[in-house]
């Protein structure tokens, strides 16, 4: 989710369906300050990381996410994207939980969200899931790391391997991801700031290449498939600053083992805000911090959804000057809208262009928040 940001609508709804006495009045609108819940830590300051512990909870901080993205292909060239995504958001921080005797009671709430892109098809399918952490329903730990929501799940199976399994309506997921760089931190030392407040940052690392290969199943169609995968892991307490509507996020994997994040807070008046930021990792896993000033993203095009009526942009050049970075990003479909209880578009994409004089080739993914009307309904 890639970087799933700060607090989504969705989790204040949760928030006050859960945990809050009932209220009047209007919802806030998205980018709106909101106060901080009693009792949860900020990501205010850096941190020191520990593998594999890290890899796992963090149930002080409000909202976490671990967010698996991925480009694969047959042997004949037939290619597929996915996303598997979980998040936890906290009713209670931990060091407030007490013993229950119920084995329903939890603190925490989990969702996840499971699509696969089928670009020779033109098909896109897109599911999501709710849970309370509890009953072994939903879970997450660090040694051994793995988290699930029923049968969607990630869990390490070796030093440096991990599988991920998901399974509904007919589609079905079932990848050995291999880790080849290890842990990537953005921002300072995993410190990575959204906005000018003390808290608006989220602890932020990733694991950029993934060397990935399994099944994707659609109804009877089984497909041996291999690639390279993405992931994401961010937690915080925070909110969009006051004046940023949403996010363009971009994740980028070339084939001369480099990889790229950037992503760009959007601002009402539809200027980019200057706390939008990046990562060029290098093929021996350091890093070169990009600032919002070190880098650019042009749109190249718009793709107006049918489901949701949104407009998004659709085609995206990134140029760093002094990095001698030009890419081109292309959709492979565009139809990857995810509509659920949270709108927004992410999807693969494949990837034209140089670095440092030389052509690069690649693929990634690309999330677009906050251009379709927020849910306004019942859970």
């Amino acid at each position: 989710m890639a970087n799933k940001l700060l607090l989504p609508l969705l989790v204040l709804c949760l928030l006050a369906a859960c945990a809050a006495p009932a209220q009047t009045g209007a919802e806030p609108a998205a980018g709106t300050p909101l106060p901080t819940p009693e009792g949860f830590l900020r990501a205010d300051r850096p941190r020191s990381f520990s593998f594999p512990a890290d890899f796992g909870p963090h149930e002080d901080y409000l909202t976490e996410w671990w967010y698996y993205t991925g480009n694969l292909d047959t042997t004949d060239g037939r290619h597929f994207g996915y996303e598997l995504t979980f998040f936890r958001i906290g009713l209670q921080p931990a060091s407030q939980s007490f013993p229950r005797s119920s084995d329903w009671a939890s603190g925490q709430v989990y969702m996840a969200h499971f699509a696969v892109s089928d670009v020779a098809g033109q098909q896109f399918h897109a599911f999501q899931r709710f849970s309370r952490g509890a009953a072994g329903l939903a879970g997450a730990q660090g040694q051994p790391y793995q988290i699930w929501l029923e049968d969607w799940r990630a869990e390490q199976t070796g030093p440096h391997s991990y599988r991920l399994q998901a399974s509904q309506a007919g589609v079905q997921l079932d990848l050995e991801l291999t880790d080849v760089k290890g842990p990537v931190l953005h921002g300072m030392g995993g410190y990575s700031q959204k906005g000018p407040d003390a808290g608006n940052a989220s602890y932020y690392y990733t694991q950029p290449r993934l060397l990935s290969q399994g099944t994707i199943q659609l109804g009877e169609q089984r497909f041996e498939v291999s690639g390279l995968s993405w992931k994401d892991h961010e937690f915080s307490t925070s909110v969009l600053s006051a004046g940023q509507v949403g996010w363009d996020w971009f994740s980028v994997q070339l084939d001369n083992g480099y990889e790229l994040m950037v992503f760009e807070l959007r601002r009402e008046d539809g200027s980019r805000d200057p706390y939008s930021s990046g990562t060029l990792i290098h093929p021996d896993g350091s890093t070169t911090h990009l600032d919002e000033s070190d880098f650019s993203v042009q749109v190249l095009g718009e793709w107006r959804s049918p489901h949701s009526g949104a407009s998004y942009p659709m085609g995206w050049r990134i140029l760093a000057p002094a990095l001698q970075l030009e890419l081109e990003l292309q959709p492979f479909m565009h139809d990857q809208e995810m509509n659920m209880r949270t709108i927004y578009w992410e999807g693969a994409v494949r990837i034209s262009g140089s670095l440092a004089g030389q052509p690069v080739h690649g693929a990634g993914y690309v999330e677009l928040t906050g251009y379709a009307e927020a849910f306004d309904g019942d859970f």
